[in-house]
This record gives structure tokens, C-alpha cells and sequence, in this order.
């Protein structure tokens, strides 16, 4: 199996590359080529089954290069966060919806070559339900972005469901919270003040924190981002129908309880609070959130917030959080 990792350097990809490596897709072992697409590789796994490829996944000499054998799977995770992409539209347009349109349709002309649809397993957003969220979200809450990011990503779902529908790609979209817990900050990620509350309680260090303790929010760590993603990737095709988009199961928990489960484990934590407006507003205020059709398809959550806690902080310190565009 040939499989692509866009965003490969970023801290979900580096992880995913190293579960592909040691368990393959299916089977330990099947995974025979490994292509990571980046600005660049920090660390580059010693194995032979693994190829760099390093530059603008949307530019057409690196499309060459990555896409210059058919490819059997391609994980698309590289992505200008949210508020990076905010501040700077331009950088966001190219890489969010350009790149990806750009990639997406060379593997439809691939799949027109070879006729065999590639799967492509997309890194969506939680970003697509936008800032006024209802009481409950669920399979049939309808996406109104207030982001660009977000537009991006609710385009990206569509066209890969109906390059589905349409045979020439195998997509699978999962609309991901954020993810924790990262091993440094990001401005360019709104939402990170959830891996910040985590690095400040294990160091010992104080930190003040954007949002309120009453603040709610969804909490996927690390370890279960791949686990679902791996899962997308490993659904039969049959049965899945023409509705290809998800949002795996979170944790529901508010601010203070995961400062209360870090203290029962770190000591009192040093965290004040200064919360502000936006960022409370979009990642603070999440109502819980229960899509039954993920469930009923085995995506699944930490469990508790001890376990979470738990596979957070097992996310090693090495793993990169770099300039480059991934997630």
C-alpha cells in the first residue's frame, strides 16, 4: 500500500506517521511506501519504506513529485489554523482551498487513469458549525462557518462527497475538535489554551488562561485523533452511502474540571483567568455534541477525563508544532 501524509510535520501527522509505520492500515506491514508532504521534516523516521517530500502541497512540482507513482491512501491534514489564517487570508486561501482543490484533483485524474479510486481520509473541522451553536449538536446540525477556515474545510467535505459519489475518490471527512495536548503554543490556533492548561499543570508553571473556569469545550486527545482517523481509513466501503462526513465523539467537560483532574494528579495548578470575549465565544461555549451515526460506526472518545489527562500527556514533548501548515 502507497500512502500520503499531507501536513506530516505537524503534530497530528508526525504521531500518524509513526502508528502507520509500527500497525500499518489494516495489517502490520502493509503500509510499503510512506510519502510526508511538508514545508518540511523536522524529524524524519529512519525507515525505508519512508519518502520526504518537501514544499507547498498545492504547487504542482511537489503534486509531481508526491503523486508521481498512484497513490492507495491519503491522510489530509495539512491545513493554516484558523486564526493564522485569519490574519492572513492570503496565505489561508492558498493552502486551505487552493492546495487542497489542487489535490484533490490530481488523485481524481489519477483515479481516471487508473480506475481505482484512491481513499482520502480529510481533517475537517469543528470550525463548519461556526460561532452560534444550538443547544445540542449532532448528525443534524447544519454547518454556518463564521471563519474561512471553516468555509474551507465544509467545501472541502462537499467536493470530496461528491467526488465520491461520482467514483473518482474514496473520501471520508471528520470534523475535528481541538486536539490536545500540544507541546507549545500557537497563535494560529485559537483553541490553544486547551494543550496550554495541560503543559502548565505538568511543568509547574503559571498560566493565564483566555477562556472562563465555567467554559465548556470538546477535548479529543492525541492519541484518539489517530485512533479515528485510522478508523476512517479502515471502514469497508460498503454501506457507507453517500453521507461520508462525521464528528467523532468528544469529551464534554468544562474548563474547571479538567484543571480539577489535573490538580488531583500535578498539585494545585497556577492558572488565573482572563477570559476573552472571542475566543470564549467560539471555544468556550460548546454545547455537549452526539453524532449517532459516528458511534454507531465505532468512532470513539477518551473515555474519562482521567484517560484523557492520561493519552494527552503521553503526546510526546518532541513532537513537532512547526511553522509548517499542518495540524
Amino acid at each position: 500500500m502507497r500512502v500520503l501524509v499531507t501536513g506530516a510535520n505537524g503534530f497530528v501527522g508526525a504521531a500518524l506517521v509513526r502508528r502507520l509505520l509500527s500497525e500499518g492500515v489494516l495489517a502490520a506491514g502493509d503500509v510499503k511506501t510512506l510519502l510526508l508532504l511538508d514545508r518540511r521534516i523536522d524529524a524524519m523516521p529512519e525507515d525505508d519504506r519512508v519518502q520526504a517530500i518537501c514544499g507547498d502541497f498545492g504547487a504542482p512540482q511537489t503534486l509531481d513529485e508526491a503523486l508521481a507513482e498512484p497513490v492507495d491512501l491519503v491522510f489530509h491534514l495539512a491545513s493554516v489554523p484558523g486564526a493564522q489564517a485569519e490574519a492572513d487570508p492570503d496565505l489561508g486561501d492558498q493552502v486551505n482551498l487552493y492546495g487542497m482543490l489542487a489535490l484533490f484533483d490530481r488523485l481524481a485524474q489519477q483515479t481516471k487513469r487508473r480506475s481505482r479510486a484512491p481513499r482520502v481520509v480529510f481533517a475537517s473541522s469543528v470550525a463548519v458549525y461556526g460561532g452560534r451553536l444550538p443547544e445540542r449538536v449532532d448528525e443534524h446540525t447544519a454547518a454556518h462557518p463564521t471563519i474561512s477556515y471553516g468555509v474551507h474545510k465544509l467545501i472541502g467535505e462537499q467536493l470530496l462527497g461528491d467526488a465520491s459519489r461520482r467514483g473518482l475518490l474514496d473520501g471520508r471527512s471528520l470534523r475535528l475538535p481541538g486536539i490536545v495536548a500540544r507541546p507549545g503554543l500557537s497563535a494560529g490556533h485559537g483553541s490553544a489554551f486547551m494543550s496550554a492548561i495541560f503543559r502548565a499543570a505538568q511543568q509547574g508553571q503559571p498560566y493565564t488562561c483566555p477562556v472562563s473556569p465555567s467554559a465548556t469545550a470538546w477535548w479529543m486527545s492525541q492519541a484518539c485523533c489517530i485512533d479515528n482517523l485510522l478508523h476512517a481509513a479502515r471502514l469497508p466501503i460498503e454501506g457507507l452511502g453517500g453521507a461520508r462526513v462525521w464528528t467523532p465523539p468528544v469529551l464534554h467537560l468544562t474548563v474547571t474540571a479538567v484543571v480539577d483532574a489535573l490538580a488531583r494528579r500535578f498539585g494545585e495548578a497556577q492558572i488565573d483567568y482572563a477570559p476573552v470575549e472571542a475566543i470564549e465565544r467560539l471555544f468556550g461555549c460548546q454545547p455537549p455534541l452526539a453524532d449517532s451515526r459516528a458511534a454507531a460506526l465505532g468512532f470513539r472518545h477518551d473515555g474519562t477525563v482521567g484517560q484523557l489527562i492520561e493519552r494527552a500527556l503521553a503526546a510526546g514533548t518532541d513532537d513537532q508544532l512547526c511553522a509548517s501548515v499542518a495540524i
